[in-house]
């Protein structure tokens, strides 16, 4: 039986997200997660042209996949949480913000890509700061400047006598720690996943290459969680692209409300 130092496995960590560039344009670097975003957005696009072609009153599979995609979206998270008298001009943006993120999660699943886009912060602020826009613009426009910020700030039905504490709390809530919220929860769910499922791939190999008979124990069994995790990542992926979304789907409607 051979016993190899720990030092002779690297576990995974930060630098493993951390890709080379696919190529160069000039002095940028275009790597692997820039090209799944233009890849997400290309599938999206045509899936759903495609769907949305050939429309018939008795929809074929496609088109009938497509409409049960756009009313899952429509329906479940604009209509019931924005309201049926704002909610579709936003339809747009929300469904194709979750089909975007969903594919872009689901790469991390997908063999021969096997990296989820969002596991890097800098995408997922991106994606955060659209979202911060586009709920402040429409608060702005329906209250005004002065009138959104009063809006977000000072919580209705509350004593005079707690705005000192309750206005900065609320500021700092609803203004400033939204965006960076949403975006760590997306990056903090898929960067975990994709280093659990890295840890116990290249660690069951490790412990078969290195550990004698118990390394041909634990390494299967190391293999068989990184299966189970696998399944477990496909659910989170979906979960984390429909929370998102739906906080969205929050902020606008509490950006439009009368009343804080």
């Amino acid at each position: 039986m051979t016993f190899a130092s720990s030092e002779s496995f690297h576990a995974p960590g930060p630098a493993t997200f951390e890709l080379p560039p696919v190529f160069e344009i000039g002095s940028v670097g275009v790597t692997k997660p820039m090209l799944q975003l233009f890849l997400a957005a290309a599938l999206v696009f045509a899936f759903f042209y495609a769907a949305s072609a050939k429309r018939a009153m008795v929809p074929g599979k496609l088109q009938y996949a497509g409409e049960a995609a756009y009313g899952f979206v429509r329906n479940g998270l604009a209509r019931d949480l924005i309201g049926s008298r704002d909610f579709m001009r936003f339809v747009p943006y929300l469904f194709a913000l979750f089909f975007f993120i969903l594919l872009n999660n689901f790469f991390g699943s997908i063999p021969m890509i096997n990296f989820p886009t969002f596991s890097r912060a800098g995408m997922v602020y991106g994606l955060a700061a659209l979202s911060w826009i586009i709920y402040n613009a429409v608060g702005i426009r329906k209250h005004g400047f002065v009138g959104y910020l009063k809006h977000q700030s000072v919580p209705h039905g509350v004593s005079p006598v707690l705005y000192p504490l309750l206005i900065p709390l609320e500021f700092l809530s609803n203004i400033i720690v939204r965006p960076v919220t949403l975006a760590l929860r997306l990056f903090a769910n898929l960067f975990a996943g994709h280093i659990l499922l890295v840890l116990f791939s290249t660690g069951g190999l490790y412990l078969l290459q290195n550990e004698g008979v118990i390394g041909a124990v634990a390494g299967p069994v190391a293999w068989v969680l990184a299966i189970l995790v696998s399944f477990l990542e496909l659910l989170v992926q979906f979960l984390q692209a429909y929370v998102f979304v739906l906080l969205n789907a929050m902020y606008i409607s509490g950006a439009l409300a009368d009343e804080h």
